[in-house]
């Protein structure tokens, strides 16, 4: 999955992007909590739509952070 090894034999392009990613995955983990659990954001919405756009969030972290762990075929 992930290993250390590989990532310091990156570019330093390579590790801010992977970097980056990982932030990405972040932010939308965190946007997606807070539209579940926290009752200011987005008051507009009602609650179902609400919890379902978290969801749709979470789900779409996780696919982001999968792809950015996964290894990747060397060209």
């Amino acid at each position: 999955m992930f290993s250390f090894e590989t990532f310091k034999q990156k570019s330093p392009q390579q590790r801010f992007l992977f970097i980056l990613g990982l932030v990405m995955f972040l932010f939308y983990l965190v946007l997606g909590g807070m539209l579940i659990f926290g009752n200011q954001v987005l008051n507009m919405l009602q609650p179902v739509y609400r919890i379902l756009l978290g969801c749709l969030l979470i789900v779409y972290a996780i696919i982001r952070f999968w792809r950015v762990v996964s290894p990747k075929a060397e060209e």
